[in-house]
């Protein structure tokens, strides 16, 4: 997962020293997952909420991803991650090649089994254009929009889909929402919640 006690840094620099390679694996460990939120609130403003006795947890004044620590060999994307993305890194490892994962957007999945533009043709706001495929396109199927849980695609331009948004009349604040989720910590989503947020 990701990186939020100074246990948790010391631990993974352990496992890098031990390691031959290290995946990193799921939106925790790759973008500091949902932990990853509070590092837009003050300082242990969410143990009070999450905690029945906060005083007794020590925490880093962020939550990381493990790539912001240690060099890492390949990270595996998702929340959940995908299995035949997993079983692909492992035999690739063992094969001595490189996995083949692609970095193309959810649409290209949307398009590849027939599922009808959400954005487009309903206005829902999608994050399909700018997600990283490996779901197999599985909330767009069943009439609910993508909400980025595989992370920023390889190439996105996160920009002209929140334009888009708030064309559309989403209210800035939303549109950081919509950023903030499972990989709010991820840089190209973490940047564009940052430029819609009207807060200071």
């Amino acid at each position: 997962g990701s990186i939020t006690t100074p246990e948790d840094a010391e631990r993974i620099v352990a496992v890098r020293r031990s390691s031959r390679r290290l995946v990193t694996i799921g939106a925790c460990a790759t973008a500091g997952g949902i932990q990853g939120l509070r590092n837009f609130a003050g300082r242990g403003s969410y143990a009070s909420t999450v905690y029945a006795h906060p005083e007794y947890i020590a925490t880093l004044a962020t939550s990381t991803p493990i790539a912001a620590h240690v060099p890492v060999d390949f990270e595996l994307h998702g929340c959940p991650i995908d299995r035949s993305q997993l079983l692909e890194v492992l035999t690739a490892y063992l094969a001595g090649r490189t996995p083949r994962i692609g970095g193309y957007s959810v649409c290209q999945e949307c398009k590849a089994r027939g599922t009808v533009c959400l954005l487009v043709t309903k206005g829902k706001p999608c994050l399909g254009p700018v997600t990283r495929a490996g779901c197999g396109a599985l909330c767009p199927a069943v009439d609910r929009a993508c909400f980025g849980c595989f992370g920023p695609a390889e190439v996105t331009n996160t920009s002209s889909l929140a334009g888009r948004l708030v064309a559309d009349g989403m209210a800035p604040i939303d549109v950081t929402r919509l950023f903030r989720t499972f990989n709010a910590g991820a840089p190209a989503f973490r940047d564009e919640a940052a430029a819609h947020d009207p807060r200071p």
